[in-house]
């Protein structure tokens, strides 16, 4: 940590990097970092590779100044909640900093603030924060708390537990808009959401005893529906409160025919072992890859199955 404070304090311009596709908690953390640069009088950009971003993350605080072009003059870069140089979605010249919870990361940098332990990214700042003697104000409080929402599945997973709840109740007193944080990540939705929905039910499959539940969505079906894949991904989560079932699988195939795969346990199952079988990465609970090879998704639900299947223990 003192070794990340030096850099910040030499650095002129440093630029912030949220993951592409971004979540809750790589946003909530770029937005806490860009406040704590803001405090210390750093000029600060906001980056990240996907254009769009889910509306539902419209209340963490800065969220308007995240830019889709790389800062190139920047001499620091930091680099939340991100678990591989991949994830970045841009090429890094200058010193980079990488803070993130991952317990697949592959410590690409040569400053690595990494605690696999930590239940979010957020998590980890609240600690810098504290340690640093740093002053949370009200918008750090609220972005501390959209990524500790989101990484523990609206405080519902497994890793939570009472510290978790004592950080929650600290940030609230600090300020956290909690009530508009959980209106917007846990339940605002869309049409083209309920539209795509009612499709992946209607086609959910349950497999080995119900213990897996599988969904598949092609290209077309996303068209449409008007829907993201946020929004395919809220109906596995959903599909976790079946009874028996450990697993959810998503395997969504995209215009180009590549195969973009989805997983959820409910912590039975270690996703992430599995994504990294597959060439892909995540949390314990939650983890996705792409499968590169051409495949129909008649195998590819058939390899990915099979490979479920060892894990799950009756």
């Amino acid at each position: 940590m003192n070794e990340i404070v030096e850099k910040i304090e030499s650095a002129t311009h440093i630029v912030l990097i949220s993951h592409i596709n971004p979540d809750g908690d790589s946003l909530g953390s770029a937005s806490a970092m860009y406040s704590y640069l803001l405090q210390k009088h750093k000029k600060v950009s906001w980056f990240c590779a996907t254009k769009e971003i889910n509306q539902r993350f419209s209340c963490i605080p800065w969220i308007e100044n995240v830019k889709t072009s790389y800062p190139f003059s920047a001499d620091l870069a930091i680099s939340l909640d991100c678990a591989s140089k991949e994830r970045l979605g841009t090429a890094v010249e200058c010193t980079l900093i990488n803070i993130d919870h991952h317990s697949t990361n592959s410590f690409f940098c040569m400053h690595n603030l990494v605690q696999s332990r930590a239940l979010s990214t957020t998590e980890i700042l609240y600690r810098f924060f504290q340690e640093n003697g740093v002053k949370i104000n009200k918008k750090m409080a609220t972005a501390l708390y959209v990524g500790l929402l989101e990484d523990s599945d609206g405080f519902l997973g497994n890793s939570v537990d009472g510290t978790t709840f004592a950080t929650v109740q600290e940030l609230i007193t600090l300020g956290a808009d909690f009530q508009n944080c959980n209106k917007k990540i846990l339940k605002s939705t869309s049409l083209a959401a309920l539209r795509l929905k009612a499709i992946m039910l209607k086609n959910m499959v349950l497999e080995h005893s119900a213990t897996i539940a599988f969904f598949c969505v092609c290209d077309e079906e996303m068209k449409e529906s008007g829907a993201v894949s946020r929004d395919a991904e809220g109906v596995l989560e959903e599909s976790l409160f079946l009874p028996h079932v450990q697993v959810a699988l998503l395997l969504r195939q995209k215009s180009d025919f590549s195969i973009k795969g989805f997983l959820r346990s409910d912590g039975s199952v270690d996703c992430s072992e599995l994504a990294l079988c597959l060439g892909g990465g995540g949390h314990a609970n939650r983890a996705g890859f792409v499968l590169k090879e051409v495949t129909s998704l008649h195998e590819a639900k058939e390899k990915i199955i099979n490979l479920i299947k060892k894990e799950i223990v009756f």
